[in-house]
């Protein structure tokens, strides 16, 4: 099992752990602001599981159906967490919506609010270590999990607020009208998720930013070429496709080309963690002025 996979797999034990004690905040209240809390932690739980089940997925070497890998699979986890999310905020409006033409009145709020902040404090925790991780090994599934478990974080500490402020003013109102808020705020969130992981399906070009560091490497590292022109990237899960066709001189032997090719792909695999590089290497009567030039 690898590192990303170790981690997901806890990340499912700690989902499991926290959707009991909310459920348990909620049992103890009766609030819907915090049942609309633990719902989103059901969804947690299942957006844990479908990241663990793609990272395993994505984790499998190139074979003859797939010869540029799995990585892809990732996105397709975060795509399922973004429509799982929209899901739920569809349940919590439904109960809220019941709530505001019913007000119930809370027991049971300082047990319960406890409650509620101890799984919060565990997904705050679990949140940052998920981004660092996340962030190192350029793993989509653990971003997106570590996203929506801070999303979680927010929403519950309004939540904890929120329900408290019930407890101790009577406005048995603020309770739905907090759950409807939560519901809004999970919305949001569901959408950047599947915006973000369509772009990673559709190929989506490096940032501008790391595009600006590839081209410079390349016209660092290419000394003996000519030029660089028609330089493309994209994104599959944790690798980054860099591929451009590299103009050479006509007297300059297949050798000397492949040591510049050697040099410039060491430098970007330097800069780039599980960089995939393509280089096609053109005589200089192919040159189009424009691209890299090289240093």
């Amino acid at each position: 099992m690898t590192r990303v996979e170790t981690i997901a797999t806890a990340s499912v034990g700690i989902a499991i752990a926290v959707l009991g004690l909310k459920a348990g905040a909620w049992w103890l209240t009766g609030s819907v602001a915090l049942f609309a809390d633990a719902v989103e932690s059901v969804v947690n739980v299942a957006a844990a599981l479908a990241a663990l089940a793609a990272i395993r997925v994505s984790a499998r070497p190139p074979d003859a159906d797939h010869p540029y890998g799995h990585a892809k699979a990732e996105y397709f986890s975060a795509v399922l967490e973004g429509a799982l999310i929209i899901v739920a905020a569809v349940l919590i409006l439904h109960e809220a919506w019941g709530a505001w033409q019913a007000p119930r009145v809370l027991e049971g709020a300082a047990p319960g609010l406890l409650v509620s902040a101890i799984a919060t404090g565990i997904n705050a925790g679990w949140s940052a270590f998920l981004f660092r991780r996340g962030r190192a090994s350029r793993s989509p599934a653990l971003l997106a999990d570590a996203r929506h478990l801070l999303s979680d974080v927010v929403t519950s500490g309004g939540v904890i607020v929120g329900v408290a402020l019930v407890a101790l003013t009577g406005q048995a109102w603020i309770d739905p009208a907090l759950a409807a808020l939560t519901a809004v705020n999970i919305l949001f969130s569901g959408w950047q998720l599947m915006r973000e992981s369509v772009g990673g399906l559709m190929d989506e070009a490096v940032a501008p930013e790391a595009l600006g560091r590839i081209r410079s490497l390349v016209a660092t590292h290419a000394e003996g070429a000519i030029e660089a022109h028609d330089l493309r990237t994209r994104h599959s899960g944790r690798f980054t496709f860099v591929e451009f066709h590299l103009v050479v001189p006509g007297d300059m032997t297949v050798t000397q080309a492949h040591e510049i090719c050697d040099r410039v792909e060491a430098a970007l695999k330097a800069e780039l963690e599980s960089a995939v590089i393509t280089i096609h290497v053109e005589p200089e009567g192919k040159a189009k002025h424009q691209g890299v030039l090289v240093l």
